[in-house]
């Protein structure tokens, strides 16, 4: 009769990169305009992703989070269905064969006092085991900023990975590097911010 073992536990499974198939489910009509492009508060917030050599991520899938103007979650339905002039907070769109994204927003108002105002950046790219997530502070507001407890918590040398440029008339830049020489900073989902 064989000797009787006791089994052991099992582990997690580990993850494993699963794609690029993002582009087939998650991307829905008009998902990068957060706001209607004509109303007078609308700002564009749009970069380039790279991978860690500095190629292009042409097949990125970004989301972008914000509050309203005077830094209230927005309760607005309509995410995924545009109407053309609701506000929603919430948007999602790919980045194109030149890794290039683009999202129409409002610039969020503050939620805290002594906070910056920012918006939350969420990432999927093949290579990815997880999702990334970031945040975009606007170039614009430097006191805000140097203010932000946050921003202060991070190397000095690393913060203008953080920062989005102004580059026109309501338009900020904010290119995204996924590892390597300027790595965009990238925060644990379950810390405390």
């Amino acid at each position: 009769m064989p000797e009787a073992t006791t089994p052991t536990p099992l582990g997690q499974t580990p993850s494993q990169t699963v794609g690029p198939f993002y582009g087939y489910a998650l991307p829905y009509e008009r998902g990068g305009e957060i706001a209607a492009p004509w109303r007078p508060d609308a700002i564009r917030l749009h970069g380039t992703v790279t991978d860690g050599a500095g190629e292009v991520v042409p097949d990125a899938i970004l989301e972008l989070w914000g509050l309203d103007a005077d830094g209230a979650p927005v309760a607005q339905r309509g995410s995924l269905e545009r109407d053309g002039y609701t506000f929603t907070g919430f948007g999602r769109t790919p980045a194109d064969r030149d890794g290039h994204y683009s999202f129409t927003t409002i610039k969020p108002g503050r939620r805290d006092a002594g906070a910056a105002p920012y918006l939350l950046v969420t990432i999927f790219a093949r290579g990815l085991l997880h999702h990334l997530f970031t945040r975009a502070y606007f170039g614009d507001q430097p006191v805000e900023n140097d203010a932000d407890p946050v921003l202060a918590g991070i190397d000095a040398e690393r913060r203008s990975t953080l920062i989005a440029v102004p580059d026109a008339p309501g338009s900020y830049r904010f290119d995204i590097r996924l590892q390597g020489d300027g790595e965009t900073v990238f925060f644990d989902f379950g810390q405390e911010l």
